[in-house]
């Protein structure tokens, strides 16, 4: 059985301005163990027990000890997704780790990469996380994800042709609507939310967020009520989206840092980034957009070794794309004993088409091709290695190739 990875999902600021800013994100997953140094030092890992069939402990174990050492690397943000229902991830509950994470960090960032909206409420939310921002203040990031909720039905369109836009890969679009249809999203809605229970509305969701958050929320029959802990709390809130749709429109229209999914639907990445630049509208929160990108990264000290520190990834993903939910992130020689079809291979060409795998040069040049045609202000870099050791190591020699070669 495979390692389950602790998906760490490293944003770091485009060129201009990494020696100053690199940003981690993280999610926990089952995972094996290590600890990363500085950037300018081996990663040596700590001697542990053999992380094959790791547990949900030693995931949570090693997300602690990773944010610990990302600070020491210079990363600005280390975020945690929720995911549920999923074998191979131990992120369900994002609000609980992040805690752990910011009592054992002193300076990084911590936060969502994102809360699901769709099975929660707004108070649940700003509760949870005025709580942690009264723990840690001034450290806490939001990130509000669509996700859980019900999704608008659009007329399908022809998928547009891949092509490369200054060396960065813009694959077909993923036909989502065989996923959204799977057993297992069917069941998270089931188990999620209350019997009849309907999501709040996005937007309005955001909104109520907002209002509690200001101290401003009034009820229909002019009720005023106040969130504590929430009401005050100076988190920094985010929007997340895949596409050019209403969370990038949303989050443009209210004037919030936007984080574009690359990693996860890198089709419409374009989309999703000119879609939040064209809906903008400068308030007092934030005068100019802020656009966060994602990438799925693996780095290592030559190519090949990186090749075959990635060699799981395509089974991963396809685990989660054939609607089974995510896998234990399996061993390079396991993944290689593993039968494929070209249903399988086309079901995940967009995923691994457009992994950066590589030596520190090759991935921070590709990582400077993707923030400058997306005009990206941060990037979001999520590492997946069967060995935990190996995941710090890229985080490590990535901040150490940008910070040194920008």
């Amino acid at each position: 059985m495979g390692a389950r990875p602790a998906r760490t999902v490293l944003a770091v600021a485009p060129r201009a301005r990494l020696r100053r800013a690199l940003s981690l994100t993280v999610r926990s997953h089952p995972s094996s163990n290590a600890e990363p140094r500085h950037a300018r030092t081996p990663v040596r890992p700590r001697p542990h027990a053999d992380p094959v069939g790791s547990g949900v402990g030693a995931a949570l174990r090693n997300t602690v000890d990773l944010a610990r050492h990302a600070e020491e690397l210079g990363y600005h943000r280390y975020w945690l997704a929720e995911h549920h229902l999923n074998p191979g991830v131990a992120g369900a509950v994002p609000e609980l780790v992040i805690q752990l994470v910011a009592a054992a960090t002193q300076r990084i960032r911590v936060g969502s990469g994102a809360v699901q909206t769709g099975h929660r409420t707004p108070l649940s939310v700003v509760e949870a996380f005025g709580t942690l921002d009264a723990l840690h203040p001034g450290r806490i990031d939001l990130g509000l994800g669509r996700s859980g909720g019900q999704r608008p039905q659009r007329a399908a369109a022809e998928p547009a042709a891949a092509r490369e836009v200054d060396g960065v890969l813009i694959p077909r679009p993923f036909p989502i609507e065989r996923l959204l249809a799977s057993p297992r999203i069917r069941a998270n809605g089931e188990l999620l939310r209350q019997p009849g229970a309907q999501s709040v509305p996005y937007d309005e969701f955001v909104a109520t967020v907002f209002a509690l958050l200001d101290g401003t929320w009034v009820g229909e029959d002019g009720f005023a009520a106040g969130a504590v802990p929430g009401e005050g709390a100076a988190v920094e809130t985010w929007i997340l989206g895949s596409s050019g749709g209403e969370s990038a429109t949303l989050a443009g229209r209210l004037a919030l840092p936007f984080a574009a999914n690359y990693h996860v639907s890198p089709a419409t990445v374009l989309d999703a980034v000119e879609g939040y630049r064209a809906a903008f509208q400068p308030s007092a929160r934030l005068t100019a957009p802020h656009v966060m990108v994602s990438a799925d990264v693996v780095v290592a000290a030559d190519d090949d070794t990186a090749r075959e520190l990635a060699a799981g990834y395509p089974a991963w993903v396809r685990s989660i794309r054939s609607g089974a939910g995510a896998i234990p992130f399996p061993r390079p020689e396991e993944a290689a004993a593993l039968d494929w079809t070209d249903e399988d291979r086309a079901l995940v060409a967009d995923r691994t088409d457009t992994q950066f795998v590589g030596s520190p040069a090759t991935v921070a040049a590709k990582l400077a091709a993707l923030a400058k045609v997306t005009g990206a202000d941060e990037l979001l870099v999520t590492t997946i290695t069967h060995d935990h050791a190996d995941r710090v190591r890229s985080y490590a020699l990535l901040a150490q190739e940008w910070a040194t070669g920008r």
